[in-house]
């Protein structure tokens, strides 16, 4: 069952370039911390990958971050102290959490940032908190760059974090 929609834990940014898109992405990052799931929805070409992008940059990870599509799942270890980066891409994945076990994402939840693009009715059963993000580019111009992100925070972890700060 979908958790209700709050909208205090809501967020809807206009980004309107691709380096804008991987700031967003690094932003972001300052308040996400291991065992958080994020996941991406977005049409082909919407700008998931680049958003991870900038997220790995500010979690400060090893590895050129790129669509993981034909391999399904990468790992980027830190460079630091903070958590890896565990970038899946659930495309390909016809099936729900069972088609995913293979990943071993329950295992890795615990102690990763875990971003799945695609993933919506397939990992919702990882955990109740988790962070829907939606980009949505304008139908009819695929020549533009404007792209409405959504940032919709689900349960506990989420009730209290200020994503209105991430339009700054």
């Amino acid at each position: 069952m979908e958790a209700p929609h709050n909208p205090a834990n809501s967020v809807r940014i206009i980004i309107n370039s691709p380096e804008q898109m991987g700031e967003l992405g690094q932003r972001l990052a300052k308040i996400l911390r291991a065992g958080d799931l994020v996941m991406l929805n977005g049409e082909l070409g919407a700008g998931k990958t680049t958003l991870t992008r900038g997220l790995g940059a500010g979690l400060g990870v090893r590895g050129a971050v790129t669509s993981p599509t034909f391999v399904i799942a990468r790992v980027h270890p830190s460079l630091g102290d903070g958590p890896p980066l565990v970038h899946v891409d659930a495309y390909r994945l016809g099936g729900g959490l069972d088609e995913m076990e293979d990943l071993d994402l329950d295992v890795s939840l615990p102690e990763s940032v875990i971003v799945v693009e695609w993933g919506e009715g397939k990992v919702e059963e990882l955990t109740d908190d988790r962070l829907h993000v939606v980009i949505h580019r304008e139908e009819g111009d695929a020549a533009s760059d404007v792209r409405t992100v959504t940032l919709n925070g689900l349960g506990e972890r989420w009730g209290g974090v200020d994503l209105e700060a991430l339009a700054a």
